[in-house]
């Protein structure tokens, strides 16, 4: 059974989902909801849900570096691979798609790792907003790219850094 609730947050409203004990969704209701997907979930906040909307309030307010929650995303052989890559990116920093592709052992299926990133069910937890362009640009981001600029942004504030990103 799917159980899921919605939070809002400074970057919109996001649905958080789960099923059997593991997040499998986080996802920015304003591009993508479970409906929009063919997902059916019932309206409910589970410990899980609770736990994780928690962990997502202290990211929010500079407090927390990590989440530390069970994940189960569904996606294919490559897609898991450099989903496990972007959980390597250490806070306030980031990586390029050739990184996420080079990690997922095919360095030069750059555009399959950019597709990876952009098919990762649980945004911001697996922090898909840490991978740029290879210029250093910010590229696409399912809740935008004001949405990366701000995680990107919070980031550099919680490590003391003074890079601004910006969206264009």
């Amino acid at each position: 059974m799917r159980y899921a609730t919605f939070m809002d947050s400074p970057i919109g409203k996001l649905q958080l989902a789960e099923e059997d004990g593991k997040l499998t969704h986080l996802l920015f209701v304003s591009h993508n909801t479970l409906e929009d997907l063919g997902l059916e979930a019932v309206e409910k906040e589970t410990p899980l849900l609770k736990k994780t909307k928690k962990q997502l309030k202290e990211y929010f307010a500079g407090k927390r570096k990590e989440f530390d929650l069970p994940l189960a995303p569904s996606g294919t052989p490559f897609q898991m691979k450099c989903w496990e890559g972007l959980r390597t990116i250490p806070y306030g920093e980031t990586r390029t798609y050739r990184d996420i592709a080079a990690y997922a052992g095919n360095p030069k299926a750059v555009r399959a790792a950019g597709g990876a990133n952009h098919n990762n069910p649980i945004s911001v937890i697996v922090p898909c907003h840490r991978v740029v362009g290879s210029s250093g640009s910010l590229t696409g981001f399912g809740g935008g790219l004001e949405a990366k600029a701000y995680l990107l942004n919070l980031e550099q504030q919680g490590i003391g850094g003074d890079k601004v990103w910006k969206a264009k």
